[in-house]
């Protein structure tokens, strides 16, 4: 685990993470109700955003592959939410709370390993904590006790997958591509 203060390039990693997810986000939002619509005549409209949901969850998988410090993941999905709040998100500021429970999702994996040694299995571990928490909350939410089983199940699943895909696949890919070029370096 990484115990030094944070330094300025850290500070300026973790901006411009935030702001590339902020955006990032933002397209996926508005992706995702562009597939409710599509989906909405089938009486499936409550699924439009579930393929998406992975993409939410990969900030902090960034900032944590790098800087490998507690609560960075929390602070870099709230930041990014607030970035996403500011360029557009019709969610307005609930998703802030969202990002601080997907970050936490992902800050436990990553705990678990003690911050260091990021594997497949700390990025899938993170996917599936940040699916579950976030499926809890949005499940309170929007009162997912009043819908059919099998529609809980479908958004439960689809959004699982996609957090497989996007954040414990790709994300982990992707900064392991990022480190390999040596722009950067893992500090931890």
């Amino acid at each position: 685990m990484n115990k030094k203060p944070l330094q300025l390039k850290d500070y300026l990693l973790i901006s411009f993470i935030c702001v590339l997810f902020g955006v990032f986000y933002l397209f996926a939002v508005y992706a995702g109700g562009m597939f409710t619509g599509v989906l909405a005549p089938f009486g499936l409209g409550i699924l439009g955003y579930e393929p998406f949901y992975g993409i939410w969850f990969m900030a902090p998988v960034f900032t944590l592959y790098i800087i490998r410090k507690p609560g960075i993941g929390i602070l870099t999905e709230i930041i990014a939410a607030v970035i996403e709040v500011l360029l557009g998100n019709m969610f307005g500021v609930i998703v802030l709370v969202s990002g601080f429970i997907q970050g936490l999702g992902m800050e436990l994996a990553f705990l678990r390993r003690k911050y260091a040694d990021v594997t497949y299995y700390t990025t899938m571990l993170g996917a599936v904590l940040a699916t579950v928490f976030s499926f809890v909350w949005t499940g309170f939410r929007s009162n997912y006790l009043a819908l059919d089983g099998q529609i809980v199940a479908a958004i439960f699943c689809i959004r699982l997958l996609s957090a497989l895909f996007f954040t414990g696949y790709l994300s982990k890919r992707l900064c392991d591509q990022l480190l390999s070029t040596g722009v950067v370096k893992a500090r931890g």
